[in-house]
Protein backbone atom coordinates (compact mmCIF):
# COMPACT_ATOMS: atom_id res chain seq x y z
CA UNK A 1 0.00 0.00 0.00
CA UNK A 2 1.47 3.44 -1.14
CA UNK A 3 0.85 5.75 2.24
CA UNK A 4 2.40 9.21 0.54
CA UNK A 5 0.26 11.97 0.01
CA UNK A 6 -0.29 12.90 -3.50
CA UNK A 7 1.39 15.79 -5.43
CA UNK A 8 -1.73 17.80 -4.37
CA UNK A 9 -2.06 17.46 -0.93
CA UNK A 10 1.95 18.01 -0.70
CA UNK A 11 1.24 21.38 -2.39
CA UNK A 12 -1.88 22.63 0.11
CA UNK A 13 0.52 21.94 3.06
CA UNK A 14 3.36 24.51 1.32
CA UNK A 15 0.67 26.77 1.06
CA UNK A 16 -0.11 26.88 4.76
CA UNK A 17 3.32 26.76 5.42
CA UNK A 18 3.58 29.82 3.53
CA UNK A 19 0.67 31.23 5.05
CA UNK A 20 1.46 30.72 8.66
CA UNK A 21 4.94 31.70 8.71
CA UNK A 22 4.15 35.02 9.83
CA UNK A 23 1.90 33.89 12.54
CA UNK A 24 4.04 33.95 16.12
CA UNK A 25 2.54 32.11 18.89
CA UNK A 26 3.51 33.99 21.61
CA UNK A 27 1.64 37.16 19.95
CA UNK A 28 -1.46 35.04 20.51
CA UNK A 29 -4.14 36.68 22.96
CA UNK A 30 -3.73 34.77 26.16
CA UNK A 31 -6.80 33.45 28.18
CA UNK A 32 -4.46 33.93 31.02
CA UNK A 33 -4.09 37.80 29.95
CA UNK A 34 -7.33 38.45 28.99
CA UNK A 35 -10.75 38.92 31.26
CA UNK A 36 -13.55 37.26 29.27
CA UNK A 37 -12.80 36.88 25.67
CA UNK A 38 -8.83 37.22 23.90
CA UNK A 39 -10.86 39.26 20.98
CA UNK A 40 -14.40 40.02 19.64
CA UNK A 41 -13.43 38.94 15.82
CA UNK A 42 -10.94 36.13 14.12
CA UNK A 43 -7.78 37.05 12.90
CA UNK A 44 -9.40 38.82 9.53
CA UNK A 45 -5.74 39.49 8.16
CA UNK A 46 -4.98 36.00 8.05
CA UNK A 47 -8.25 35.01 6.85
CA UNK A 48 -7.63 37.09 3.77
CA UNK A 49 -4.15 35.44 3.18
CA UNK A 50 -5.76 32.17 3.51
CA UNK A 51 -8.61 33.22 1.29
CA UNK A 52 -5.86 34.60 -1.18
CA UNK A 53 -3.97 31.43 -1.15
CA UNK A 54 -6.63 29.27 -2.41
CA UNK A 55 -7.29 27.46 0.67
CA UNK A 56 -10.22 28.05 1.48
CA UNK A 57 -11.97 26.58 -1.39
CA UNK A 58 -9.07 23.53 -1.09
CA UNK A 59 -11.90 21.65 -0.63
CA UNK A 60 -14.62 23.19 -3.14
CA UNK A 61 -15.21 21.25 -6.79
CA UNK A 62 -13.92 23.57 -9.53
CA UNK A 63 -17.38 24.18 -10.68
CA UNK A 64 -17.66 26.48 -7.11
CA UNK A 65 -13.86 27.86 -8.08
CA UNK A 66 -12.29 25.17 -5.58
CA UNK A 67 -9.41 22.28 -6.15
CA UNK A 68 -11.49 19.61 -5.57
CA UNK A 69 -9.64 18.16 -2.83
CA UNK A 70 -10.60 15.70 0.15
CA UNK A 71 -10.80 15.62 3.41
CA UNK A 72 -7.17 14.31 3.92
CA UNK A 73 -6.07 17.74 2.12
CA UNK A 74 -8.35 19.60 4.69
CA UNK A 75 -6.86 17.98 8.21
CA UNK A 76 -3.03 18.80 6.33
CA UNK A 77 -3.72 22.31 6.58
CA UNK A 78 -5.52 22.09 9.67
CA UNK A 79 -2.48 20.73 11.57
CA UNK A 80 -0.09 23.46 10.23
CA UNK A 81 -2.90 25.80 11.33
CA UNK A 82 -2.59 24.39 14.75
CA UNK A 83 1.29 24.26 15.64
CA UNK A 84 0.94 27.89 15.40
CA UNK A 85 -2.69 28.76 17.42
CA UNK A 86 -4.09 30.30 13.71
CA UNK A 87 -6.90 31.56 15.02
CA UNK A 88 -9.45 31.44 12.63
CA UNK A 89 -12.56 29.37 11.83
CA UNK A 90 -11.13 27.18 8.99
CA UNK A 91 -12.62 23.81 10.35
CA UNK A 92 -16.09 25.11 10.82
CA UNK A 93 -15.65 26.50 7.60
CA UNK A 94 -14.93 24.14 5.13
CA UNK A 95 -16.72 21.23 6.87
CA UNK A 96 -19.76 23.35 6.51
CA UNK A 97 -18.68 23.98 2.70
CA UNK A 98 -18.18 20.54 2.33
CA UNK A 99 -21.42 18.71 3.48
CA UNK A 100 -23.27 21.80 1.52
CA UNK A 101 -21.64 20.83 -1.69
CA UNK A 102 -22.18 16.95 -0.98
CA UNK A 103 -25.79 17.08 0.21
CA UNK A 104 -27.33 20.55 -0.28
CA UNK A 105 -29.30 21.18 -3.20
CA UNK A 106 -27.81 22.98 -6.35
CA UNK A 107 -29.24 26.63 -5.40
CA UNK A 108 -27.96 26.33 -1.61
CA UNK A 109 -24.32 25.68 -3.20
CA UNK A 110 -24.51 28.13 -5.55
CA UNK A 111 -25.76 30.71 -2.61
CA UNK A 112 -22.71 29.74 -0.54
CA UNK A 113 -20.08 28.31 -1.72
CA UNK A 114 -18.88 30.69 -4.43
CA UNK A 115 -18.69 33.02 -1.37
CA UNK A 116 -17.10 30.46 0.89
CA UNK A 117 -14.46 29.70 -1.35
CA UNK A 118 -13.21 33.45 -1.73
CA UNK A 119 -13.67 34.42 2.14
CA UNK A 120 -16.49 36.74 1.65
CA UNK A 121 -19.06 34.66 3.33
CA UNK A 122 -17.95 32.62 6.76
CA UNK A 123 -19.10 29.56 8.07
CA UNK A 124 -19.66 28.18 11.01
CA UNK A 125 -21.72 24.82 12.83
CA UNK A 126 -23.56 24.23 15.99
CA UNK A 127 -22.74 20.96 17.03
CA UNK A 128 -22.86 20.97 20.46
CA UNK A 129 -26.57 20.90 21.28
CA UNK A 130 -27.90 22.40 24.33
CA UNK A 131 -24.95 20.81 26.81
CA UNK A 132 -22.40 20.31 24.96
CA UNK A 133 -23.01 16.48 25.84
CA UNK A 134 -26.28 15.94 24.13
CA UNK A 135 -26.69 14.90 20.78
CA UNK A 136 -26.72 18.48 18.88
CA UNK A 137 -29.82 17.66 16.80
CA UNK A 138 -31.97 16.92 19.77
CA UNK A 139 -31.69 20.35 20.60
CA UNK A 140 -33.61 21.92 18.24
CA UNK A 141 -37.05 21.28 16.21
CA UNK A 142 -38.04 21.67 12.71
CA UNK A 143 -41.39 21.65 11.92
CA UNK A 144 -42.96 22.71 8.36
CA UNK A 145 -44.89 26.07 8.28
CA UNK A 146 -47.71 24.23 5.55
CA UNK A 147 -48.19 20.09 6.17
CA UNK A 148 -48.97 20.08 2.57
CA UNK A 149 -45.20 20.93 2.19
CA UNK A 150 -43.05 23.20 0.12
CA UNK A 151 -43.93 25.80 3.00
CA UNK A 152 -40.77 27.29 4.65
CA UNK A 153 -39.32 25.51 8.12
CA UNK A 154 -39.84 27.10 11.49
CA UNK A 155 -36.74 25.87 13.57
CA UNK A 156 -37.18 26.58 17.89
CA UNK A 157 -34.35 25.58 20.29
CA UNK A 158 -30.82 26.53 21.91
CA UNK A 159 -27.58 25.06 20.84
CA UNK A 160 -24.64 26.16 23.02
CA UNK A 161 -20.94 27.23 22.66
CA UNK A 162 -21.28 27.80 18.62
CA UNK A 163 -17.53 28.62 17.29
CA UNK A 164 -17.16 32.00 15.72
CA UNK A 165 -21.19 32.33 15.68
CA UNK A 166 -20.59 36.78 16.39
CA UNK A 167 -18.41 36.44 13.40
CA UNK A 168 -19.86 33.96 11.39
CA UNK A 169 -22.34 35.34 7.99
CA UNK A 170 -24.34 31.59 8.07
CA UNK A 171 -24.73 29.02 10.70
CA UNK A 172 -25.50 25.34 10.36
CA UNK A 173 -27.54 24.06 12.96
CA UNK A 174 -28.64 20.24 12.89
CA UNK A 175 -32.33 19.97 13.95
CA UNK A 176 -35.09 16.82 14.55
CA UNK A 177 -38.27 16.80 12.80
CA UNK A 178 -39.79 14.51 15.38
CA UNK A 179 -40.25 11.79 14.00
CA UNK A 180 -36.70 11.06 13.88
CA UNK A 181 -34.52 12.64 10.98
CA UNK A 182 -32.08 14.52 11.46
CA UNK A 183 -31.98 17.98 9.24
CA UNK A 184 -29.38 20.45 8.47
CA UNK A 185 -30.50 24.14 8.40
CA UNK A 186 -28.19 26.81 6.71
CA UNK A 187 -29.31 29.89 8.63
CA UNK A 188 -27.66 33.68 8.41
CA UNK A 189 -27.13 35.40 11.56
CA UNK A 190 -29.42 38.29 10.96
CA UNK A 191 -31.88 35.94 11.24
CA UNK A 192 -35.47 37.22 12.84
CA UNK A 193 -35.87 35.58 16.00
CA UNK A 194 -32.21 34.43 16.22
CA UNK A 195 -30.40 35.26 19.10
CA UNK A 196 -26.62 35.09 19.84
CA UNK A 197 -25.47 35.33 24.04
CA UNK A 198 -21.69 35.46 24.63
CA UNK A 199 -19.50 32.73 26.38
CA UNK A 200 -16.36 31.75 26.70
CA UNK A 201 -13.59 29.01 25.20
CA UNK A 202 -11.19 27.56 27.62
CA UNK A 203 -9.22 28.85 24.68
CA UNK A 204 -10.55 32.62 25.75
CA UNK A 205 -12.11 32.33 22.18
CA UNK A 206 -15.56 34.34 21.57
CA UNK A 207 -18.41 31.34 21.71
CA UNK A 208 -22.16 31.65 21.35
CA UNK A 209 -25.18 30.43 23.18
CA UNK A 210 -27.51 30.09 20.14
CA UNK A 211 -31.10 30.88 20.61
CA UNK A 212 -33.74 30.10 17.92
CA UNK A 213 -37.58 31.45 18.79
CA UNK A 214 -39.18 30.65 15.44
CA UNK A 215 -36.60 31.04 12.79
CA UNK A 216 -37.93 30.86 9.49
CA UNK A 217 -35.50 28.82 6.78
CA UNK A 218 -36.43 28.67 3.18
CA UNK A 219 -36.79 25.43 1.91
CA UNK A 220 -33.70 25.74 -0.11
CA UNK A 221 -31.98 26.58 2.90
CA UNK A 222 -32.87 23.20 4.77
CA UNK A 223 -30.60 19.98 3.17
CA UNK A 224 -33.08 17.06 4.61
CA UNK A 225 -30.97 14.10 3.78
CA UNK A 226 -29.96 12.94 7.48
CA UNK A 227 -26.05 12.04 5.85
CA UNK A 228 -25.81 15.76 5.57
CA UNK A 229 -25.71 15.85 9.71
CA UNK A 230 -23.93 13.15 10.27
CA UNK A 231 -21.00 13.62 8.02
CA UNK A 232 -20.41 17.30 9.04
CA UNK A 233 -20.34 15.51 12.58
CA UNK A 234 -17.73 13.32 11.49
CA UNK A 235 -16.19 16.00 9.49
CA UNK A 236 -15.89 18.22 12.54
CA UNK A 237 -14.74 15.62 14.85
CA UNK A 238 -11.71 14.54 12.74
CA UNK A 239 -10.58 18.36 12.19
CA UNK A 240 -10.33 18.18 15.59
CA UNK A 241 -8.09 15.66 15.96
CA UNK A 242 -6.13 17.17 13.13
CA UNK A 243 -5.79 20.32 15.47
CA UNK A 244 -4.77 18.62 18.32
CA UNK A 245 -1.74 16.40 16.28
CA UNK A 246 -0.64 19.91 15.22
CA UNK A 247 -0.63 21.54 18.65
CA UNK A 248 1.04 18.65 19.53
CA UNK A 249 4.16 18.41 17.24
CA UNK A 250 4.18 22.42 17.95
CA UNK A 251 4.81 21.45 21.85
CA UNK A 252 6.58 18.81 21.83
CA UNK A 253 8.85 20.93 19.34
CA UNK A 254 8.93 23.41 21.54
CA UNK A 255 9.93 21.59 24.43
CA UNK A 256 12.62 19.82 22.63
CA UNK A 257 14.34 23.13 22.01
CA UNK A 258 13.99 23.98 25.53
CA UNK A 259 15.44 20.84 26.94
CA UNK A 260 18.09 20.60 24.89
CA UNK A 261 19.67 24.13 25.82
CA UNK A 262 18.73 24.38 29.33
CA UNK A 263 21.49 22.58 31.44
CA UNK A 264 21.49 21.35 35.22
CA UNK A 265 24.82 20.02 36.52
CA UNK A 266 26.53 20.74 33.11
CA UNK A 267 25.12 18.91 30.62
CA UNK A 268 21.51 19.24 28.44
CA UNK A 269 18.83 18.49 30.76
CA UNK A 270 17.51 16.56 27.41
CA UNK A 271 20.47 13.96 27.86
CA UNK A 272 18.53 12.61 31.22
CA UNK A 273 17.13 8.89 30.78
CA UNK A 274 14.04 10.35 32.83
CA UNK A 275 13.63 13.49 30.14
CA UNK A 276 14.35 11.46 27.22
CA UNK A 277 11.67 8.75 28.49
CA UNK A 278 9.07 11.36 29.07
CA UNK A 279 9.75 12.78 25.61
CA UNK A 280 9.24 9.42 23.28
CA UNK A 281 6.73 8.37 25.10
CA UNK A 282 4.57 11.53 24.03
CA UNK A 283 6.76 10.92 20.56
CA UNK A 284 4.84 7.61 20.37
CA UNK A 285 1.07 8.98 21.34
CA UNK A 286 1.76 11.66 18.42
CA UNK A 287 2.57 8.84 15.91
CA UNK A 288 -0.89 7.08 17.33
CA UNK A 289 -2.43 10.38 16.71
CA UNK A 290 -1.37 10.79 13.54
CA UNK A 291 -1.73 7.29 12.05
CA UNK A 292 -5.54 7.16 13.22
CA UNK A 293 -6.23 10.63 12.26
CA UNK A 294 -5.35 10.02 8.72
CA UNK A 295 -7.61 6.63 9.04
CA UNK A 296 -10.68 8.44 10.02
CA UNK A 297 -9.98 10.97 7.37
CA UNK A 298 -9.37 8.41 4.50
CA UNK A 299 -12.51 6.34 5.66
CA UNK A 300 -14.51 9.79 5.40
CA UNK A 301 -13.50 10.07 1.57
CA UNK A 302 -13.67 6.13 0.42
CA UNK A 303 -17.38 6.32 2.57
CA UNK A 304 -18.15 8.73 -0.25
CA UNK A 305 -17.08 6.48 -3.02
CA UNK A 306 -18.89 3.93 -1.45
CA UNK A 307 -16.04 2.08 0.11
CA UNK A 308 -16.69 -0.33 3.16
CA UNK A 309 -15.43 -1.92 6.22
CA UNK A 310 -16.46 -4.34 9.27
CA UNK A 311 -17.51 -0.63 11.15
CA UNK A 312 -19.13 2.50 9.63
CA UNK A 313 -16.21 5.38 9.28
CA UNK A 314 -17.81 7.06 11.97
CA UNK A 315 -15.94 3.96 14.54
CA UNK A 316 -12.89 5.21 12.79
CA UNK A 317 -13.39 8.53 13.47
CA UNK A 318 -14.31 7.19 17.28
CA UNK A 319 -10.85 5.73 17.76
CA UNK A 320 -8.96 8.81 16.25
CA UNK A 321 -10.73 11.24 18.56
CA UNK A 322 -10.03 9.35 21.45
CA UNK A 323 -6.20 9.29 21.01
CA UNK A 324 -5.68 12.86 20.16
CA UNK A 325 -7.91 13.67 23.72
CA UNK A 326 -5.69 11.84 25.55
CA UNK A 327 -2.56 12.57 23.67
CA UNK A 328 -2.74 16.14 23.05
CA UNK A 329 -3.61 16.19 27.15
CA UNK A 330 -0.50 13.92 28.32
CA UNK A 331 1.78 15.52 25.57
CA UNK A 332 1.45 19.33 27.06
CA UNK A 333 1.22 18.44 30.77
CA UNK A 334 4.59 15.94 30.41
CA UNK A 335 5.52 19.77 28.41
CA UNK A 336 5.09 21.79 31.46
CA UNK A 337 6.81 19.37 33.92
CA UNK A 338 9.81 19.41 31.68
CA UNK A 339 9.74 23.28 31.20
CA UNK A 340 9.39 23.43 35.27
CA UNK A 341 8.90 26.71 36.29
CA UNK A 342 9.36 28.44 32.85
CA UNK A 343 6.59 27.18 31.13
CA UNK A 344 3.83 28.82 33.56
CA UNK A 345 5.91 32.22 32.38
CA UNK A 346 2.62 34.55 30.75
CA UNK A 347 5.94 35.62 28.29
CA UNK A 348 6.25 31.94 26.64
CA UNK A 349 3.70 30.92 24.66
CA UNK A 350 3.53 27.39 26.21
CA UNK A 351 0.60 28.14 28.36
CA UNK A 352 -1.42 29.17 25.19
CA UNK A 353 -0.75 25.78 24.19
CA UNK A 354 -2.00 24.70 27.19
CA UNK A 355 -5.27 26.28 26.75
CA UNK A 356 -6.12 25.41 23.42
CA UNK A 357 -5.04 21.73 23.86
CA UNK A 358 -7.40 21.26 27.39
CA UNK A 359 -10.40 23.15 24.54
CA UNK A 360 -9.44 20.42 21.96
CA UNK A 361 -9.28 17.52 24.24
CA UNK A 362 -13.02 18.21 25.08
CA UNK A 363 -14.34 19.68 21.81
CA UNK A 364 -17.38 17.34 20.54
CA UNK A 365 -16.97 14.94 23.14
CA UNK A 366 -13.85 13.90 25.70
CA UNK A 367 -12.40 10.05 25.35
CA UNK A 368 -14.94 8.46 27.56
CA UNK A 369 -17.91 10.00 25.09
CA UNK A 370 -16.19 8.87 22.19
CA UNK A 371 -15.03 5.36 23.81
CA UNK A 372 -19.11 4.64 24.91
CA UNK A 373 -20.02 5.53 21.08
CA UNK A 374 -17.18 2.79 19.58
CA UNK A 375 -19.02 0.57 22.79
CA UNK A 376 -22.10 0.90 20.72
CA UNK A 377 -20.92 0.69 17.65
CA UNK A 378 -18.50 -3.03 18.76
CA UNK A 379 -21.98 -4.25 20.08
CA UNK A 380 -24.00 -2.78 16.47
CA UNK A 381 -21.30 -4.55 14.22
CA UNK A 382 -19.74 -7.58 15.95
CA UNK A 383 -16.60 -8.45 14.25
CA UNK A 384 -16.23 -12.00 12.70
Amino acid sequence: MDFTFTEEQQAAVEAARAVFADVAPDGVPSPALTPGAVADDFDRPLWARLAGSDLLSLVLAEEHGGAGLDAIALCLVLREAAKVLARVPLLEHCATAMAVQTHGSPELAAALLPGAGNGSLVLTAAAHGRSGHDPAELAVTARRESDGGGGDWILDGTQTAVPWAHSADWIAVPAHTGEGEAVLALVPRTAEGLALAEQVSTSGERLAELALDGVRVAPTHLIEDPGAWDRLRQLLATGTCALALGLGEGVLTMTSRYTSKREQFGFPVATFQAVAVQAADRYIDLRAMEVTLWQAAWRLDAATGGAGGPLPASGDVAVAKIWASEGVRRVVQTAQHLHGGFGADTDYPLHRYHAWAKQLELQLGPAAAHEEALGDLLAAHPLA
